[in-house]
């Protein structure tokens, strides 16, 4: 028995994740590593101080305590506060970077926006989620009590991944092993090696009364443990061609199921795919009064572009009674695109920073509008700027830019306002007339530029509110590109270069 928990362990920290092999700059090599050998020793530790297998590990990442299902077990769900939320405190180990502890950050703000959960770091707190840097991809079900171990190596530094060990320990299986996985997918054993089957086992679930999730973030992929190239294990029933076993993120579903299995009273959306739509609620009806409700777009890649097809929400003295608001990431504690705004008219495409950008509505007890209709999608660079000052640069800034772009940059002052933009420094492809790389701006209305070059810091002051900023690119002789930043000012003035 103990040499097969020790061969399940090994699994669990050189194997593939939850079926997604790790890429192969971060998988380790078996002869002759170093990284290999402090594993391996890991592994035996853990077998020393835990000779009850009870940390047995199932489905290649799922440490289960004996007779412990979350999903069946309500001891095993972290305790709801008076005020609705659900605390998970965590800590992490001393050896993350920073960049790695900011990925953390973000994988765990998307579940503050989307569900009653809140990470929490720990303090005191009896019970918690000890993060680790040296035990592979792995964590239990559910709440056990104490520190409990989530790992997360190296190889796991993925957001999609860090949500996934995530969920396992909020309560939740895979998402292959729900008790009615068989009217979903057929799993394919004639390309599982016997060793790999109990990695496909089902579980008895408490599937919530939601559907199957093939694009849930804690399915496999369809490959996953075969152990004949160009064969799939799991095919998607009746569709095959389904995709599964995405790591971008929780689903729409992931996030449903959490807010049912918890309990959550929040109205919050999640938009997942390279573009859609979002509508008030009731649209083109009257939206419901003392309404809450934020939409969270995450692409799978590039930044965010929103366009307002039309609005029409409650006007009121500095929009106090209705609302939206728009910000730059995926909480309420990043920067604002857009303050409050009411009224009707349309509103200005808005183009995030990355990938990822909340709308939040609100509304009061009394006089509603029609609401709004905005549809999203993407673009490879660019930004919108509402708030007084700001800094932007072009793509891939201090680095050359990449060819063949076209990038937009809006910035709209309040009414009688005007914009100052200064470039500390500049470097695009220099041609006559600037034919290739080069910016142009709308001064309101009025056409300014080409312009290129390698110039002196200069700075550019707009005669109206609004400016649009386009910076393109050919496929030749790219440059640094540029940084810059702006302010709202009061007068007007000429255009100084």
């Amino acid at each position: 028995m103990g040499e097969k928990i020790f061969l399940l362990l090994l699994l669990s920290v050189l194997g593939p994740v939850a079926g997604v092999p790790l890429p192969p700059s971060s998988q380790l090599s078996i002869s002759g590593s170093s990284e290999y050998e402090n594993k391996l020793n890991e592994i035996k530790n853990i077998e020393k101080s835990d000779p009850d297998n009870t940390r047995a590990v199932q489905q290649d990442d799922m440490l289960i305590s004996p007779g412990r299902s979350a999903m069946k077990c309500t001891q095993c769900l972290w305790p709801k506060s008076a005020n609705g939320m659900v605390v998970v405190p965590y800590s992490f180990s001393s050896n993350y970077s920073d960049w790695q502890l900011n990925l953390f950050k973000t994988s765990m703000e998307e579940y503050e926006t989307l569900t009653c959960v809140r990470f929490v770091p720990q303090t005191t707190e009896k019970d918690f989620l000890n993060i680790m840097s040296s035990q592979g991809c792995v964590a239990y079900v559910g709440r056990i009590g104490g520190g409990q171990m989530v790992g997360i190596g190296g190889g796991c530094m993925y957001r999609g991944i860090i949500q996934h060990e995530i969920n396992h320990a909020l309560g939740f299986y895979h998402e292959h092993m729900r008790s009615d996985r068989d009217d979903y997918v057929t799993i394919m054993y004639q390309y599982i090696s016997p060793g790999d089957v109990p990695n496909f086992n089902k579980a008895n679930t408490n599937n919530l009364g939601l559907e199957y999730d093939y694009g849930s973030v804690m399915h496999y992929n369809n490959d996953a443990f075969s152990n004949t190239s160009g064969q799939l294990t799991i095919v998607p029933k009746p569709n095959p061609n389904v995709p599964i076993g995405q790591r971008n993120g929780i689903s729409p579903l992931d996030m449903s199921k959490i807010n049912k299995l918890y309990q959550c009273d929040v109205c919050a959306n999640l938009l997942n795919n390279n573009s859609g739509s979002l509508t008030s609620a009731n649209y083109p009806s009257a939206y419901p009064n003392n309404a809450n409700c934020v939409w969270l777009i995450r692409t799978p890649s590039q930044q965010v572009t929103l366009n307002f097809v039309a609005f029409d929400v409650q006007s009121s003295p500095n929009c106090m009674s209705d609302y939206i608001r728009i910000y730059n990431g995926p909480t309420k504690n990043y920067p604002l695109l857009l303050d409050r705004t009411c009224g009707t008219g349309l509103i200005p495409p808005i183009i995030g920073s990355t990938n990822q950008l909340l709308v939040e509505f609100s509304s009061d007890s009394s006089v509603t509008g029609v609401g709004f209709n905005a549809v999203y999608s993407t673009v490879q660079c660019g930004g919108t700027f509402y708030m007084p000052q700001g800094s932007f640069t072009s793509p891939g800034y201090p680095n050359n830019y990449r060819p063949n772009l076209n990038c937009v940059y809006t910035f709209t002052a309040p009414a009688g306002k005007t914009i100052s933009l200064s470039f500390s420094d500049f470097n695009l492809e220099d041609s006559p007339f600037c034919i290739y790389d080069n910016i142009r701006w709308l001064d309101g209305t009025a056409s300014r530029g080409p312009f290129c070059g390698d110039r002196n810091p200069f700075v550019i002051k707009t005669k109206s509110n609004t400016m649009k900023l386009t910076f393109r690119s050919d496929g030749f002789n790219q440059k640094t590109g540029f940084t810059a930043s702006y302010t709202f000012g009061e007068s007007y003035s000429l255009i100084f270069i």
